[in-house]
């Protein structure tokens, strides 16, 4: 009595079985709609090289032209950082002063040929949007060529260095 006892209740317990075929649908729709898009989506990678930190004085000789690019507020400054400032465009009243900032930026790689590196400095709250029109004209000169009627493209300053900008009048 006692086995039958055990026999019949483990005929009563029933194996419980997954059902998958929803899951399997979902998975069959889903995979190559994944694929597809990622055939189509790209990602655009800009290489950043941040400066290194040197506790050695450098010998005045020895100091060679080191780009700094200023966003300000009301500002663009353009330097050298061991020569000082080489040029303030204030804004207008459309914004930042981009083609003078192109423009000098054209004459200092007339100046400095070999040079490709270049510090792009930043004041607190600048928008996006700003420092990417400021490295797109630091990275590239897109000159018209009337004769051949085409858009010339040459690489000024490639190397870009991002950090903030040194704080006017001392800061709290």
């Amino acid at each position: 009595m006692l086995r039958s006892h055990r026999l019949g209740r483990h005929h009563n317990e029933d194996t419980a079985e997954l059902n998958i075929t929803a899951f399997m649908n979902l998975m069959v729709i889903l995979v190559p709609f994944l694929l597809i898009t990622a055939v189509f989506s790209r990602l655009a990678i800009l290489e950043l090289n941040l400066p290194g930190s040197s506790s050695e004085p450098v010998d005045p000789k020895e100091q060679t032209f080191q780009l700094e690019i200023i966003i300000r507020d009301d500002k663009i400054e353009i330097g050298d950082r061991n020569q000082g400032l080489l040029g303030i465009y204030p804004n207008s009243d459309d914004g930042y002063d981009y083609n003078a900032l192109s423009t000098k930026l054209s004459q200092l790689k007339d100046r400095y040929p070999d040079k490709t590196e270049a510090a792009i400095l930043l004041e607190q709250d600048i928008a996006y949007d700003t420092l990417v029109q400021v490295m797109d004209r630091v990275r590239i000169e897109l000159e018209v060529d009337e004769d051949k009627e085409s858009i010339v493209r040459s690489d000024l300053f490639p190397d870009i260095s991002i950090g903030d900008a040194p704080v006017i009048g001392g800061g709290a």
